[in-house]
C-alpha cells in the first residue's frame, strides 16, 4: 500500500500496557513495597523499571504458556532475590521494616510476590484512552493483543470501557467461557473491542511472531470475511519492541503512540512506522479530520 491514509484501514490491532494503561506507573507503584525494604539501593524509577523489564523478558521467553500474573509473582520473587544479592539484608530498624525482618515467613513473601502478580487491577489507564478507543471504534474494528492474562485484563478492560478509573471486572467485561473473546457479543457490554486476544490465549508473548499470527488469522476469517490483513489491519502500540518492530517483520503498517517520558518499550533502531503521535487521542483526532476530508 503506497501513500496509505489512516482511513484505508478497517481493523486497528493495539498494545495496551504501555499504549493504552499507565504499566510503568503501575509497576513502580506495586514495587514500593519491596524496593523500601532495601532502602540503601535507592533504586530510582528508571532503574526499577529497567531491572523489571529485564527480567519480565527472560521469564516470558522461557516459558511461553506462563500466566502473565504468574509471571509478575516470578518477576518480584527475581527482583528480591537480586536486590537482596546486591544489598544484603535490610538492616533499617524503622518499625514496619523491623517487623518484616523479624517475624516475616515464606507465606509472607509468597503472598507479597501473589500480591504483585495481582496488581494489574490497580494500574491506571491513560486518561484519553477510553474515550479515543470510543472515538475510533466508530471508524474501526479494534482489536486487543497484549501480553497479559484473561482475568488481569477484565480489569483494565473495564476500565477503558467505561472510563472509570476505579472499574474492576465484571460479567459485562469479562470473557465468557474458553473461546475466543468477542466482547461486542456480550449484551450491554460498553467495550470498544470487537477482539481481545491475550497471551493465554495465542500461548505466546510479544514480541515472538506465534501471537500476531494467531491474532491476524482470526481477524482474517471473524472481521474481515477473508480479506487481505496487510492491506486491512494497522498496529497502534508504544512499544517499538513488543510491537512495532515484529509488526513490520510481517509486513504491517504501523502507528508509535510514544506516551513522552515512557522507560519500557523504546529500542534504538531504524524507523518502522509510518505515523506517530504522542498520545491516542491525538491519533483519534487525526482519524476524524481524514474521515471528513
Amino acid at each position: 500500500m503506497s501513500n496509505p491514509k489512516l482511513t484505508d484501514f478497517k481493523v486497528l490491532v493495539f498494545d495496551v500496557y504501555g499504549t493504552l494503561a499507565d504499566w510503568e506507573t503501575g509497576i513502580f507503584n506495586a514495587l514500593e513495597p519491596l524496593l523500601s525494604r532495601y532502602p540503601a539501593s535507592r533504586w530510582s524509577r528508571s532503574e526499577a523499571l529497567t531491572a523489571f523489564e529485564a527480567v519480565e523478558k527472560d521469564i516470558q521467553a522461557a516459558d511461553p504458556n506462563l500466566l502473565y500474573s504468574d509471571v509478575l509473582a516470578k518477576a518480584h520473587a527475581a527482583l528480591e532475590a537480586r536486590l537482596d544479592a546486591l544489598y544484603g539484608k535490610n538492616t533499617d530498624t524503622t518499625p514496619i521494616d523491623a517487623v518484616w525482618a523479624t517475624q516475616s515467613t515464606s507465606t509472607d513473601i509468597d503472598d507479597a510476590h501473589a500480591a504483585f502478580g495481582n496488581s494489574i487491577k490497580d494500574w491506571p489507564i491513560f486518561a484519553d484512552s477510553s474515550q479515543a478507543l470510543h472515538d475510533l471504534s466508530k471508524h474501526y474494528k479494534l482489536v486487543v493483543l497484549s501480553n497479559v492474562d484473561r482475568a488481569s485484563f477484565a480489569h483494565t478492560h473495564a476500565k477503558l470501557s467505561t472510563g472509570d478509573p476505579s472499574a474492576l471486572a465484571s460479567p459485562l467485561y469479562s470473557p465468557a467461557g474458553t473461546q475466543y473473546w468477542f466482547p461486542n457479543q456480550i449484551s450491554g457490554s460498553n467495550s470498544p473491542f470487537s477482539l481481545i486476544l491475550t497471551a493465554q490465549d495465542v500461548h505466546s508473548y510479544k514480541p515472538a511472531l506465534p501471537g500476531f499470527l494467531t491474532a491476524l488469522e482470526v481477524i482474517q476469517k471473524d472481521l474481515l470475511d477473508g480479506a487481505d490483513v496487510k492491506q486491512n489491519v494497522l498496529w497502534v502500540a508504544q512499544s517499538l519492541f513488543h510491537d512495532i518492530e515484529p509488526a513490520h517483520r510481517l509486513g504491517l503498517q504501523s502507528t508509535w503512540i510514544i506516551r513522552k517520558g515512557a522507560e519500557m518499550g523504546a529500542v534504538a533502531g531504524n524507523k518502522k512506522y509510518t505515523w506517530t503521535f504522542n498520545t491516542l487521542g491525538e491519533m483519534a483526532e487525526a482519524v476524524a479530520k481524514s474521515a471528513e476530508a
